[in-house]
């Protein structure tokens, strides 16, 4: 069952790149006493992901954190070197983290997982945008298709907040 607004996200690990290399986050480190805009993708480098999703967000992301956003969170199924690298790629402003769910710990755990086996992708997340608030979930926008980005775009959610 997929987590619905109102509920708290459960506890799982994340991996962010550091200069000392791959460091567990939480998500009380990401979401405890904070308002985030989290962002999840089927895949770094992917086409939608890579040329429609990731642009929404960045050229909403001053607008987002002028509504009182403390950080925005993208994150994927992918390990932390590919998320770095895609961070290096496309945040030019250092604007948001990039959480490697490199397992699907957190993904299976949200009720977001989507299998994309036939495709040569193995399990990977849904696409969906969420404004979460000391850990729980205020809006959640979750994509029909994982290969469009209609509702689930940073131009959504700053319409949201």
């Amino acid at each position: 069952m997929a987590i619905q607004t109102g509920e708290k996200l459960p506890e799982a690990k994340f991996r962010v790149m550091t200069a000392e290399g791959p460091q567990v986050k939480t998500t009380d480190d990401i979401f405890k006493g904070k308002k985030v805009a989290l962002f999840a993708v089927p895949g770094a480098y992917t086409g939608t992901c890579h040329k429609m999703h990731l642009p929404s967000i960045f050229l909403n992301a001053y607008a987002i954190k002028d509504k009182g956003v403390d950080s925005i969170a993208i994150v994927s199924v992918n390990d932390a070197f590919v998320m770095n690298a895609w961070k290096r790629d496309t945040d030019q402003r250092d604007e948001a983290v990039f959480l490697a769910d490199g397992n699907a710990d957190f993904t299976k755990a949200i009720g977001m997982e989507l299998d994309a086996s036939a495709n040569g992708l193995g399990i990977r997340s849904k696409r969906y945008s969420m404004l979460v608030e000391d850990g729980v979930v205020k809006k959640l926008n979750l994509e029909a298709m994982p290969g469009k980005v209609e509702v689930s775009g940073g131009d959504t959610l700053l319409g949201q907040l």
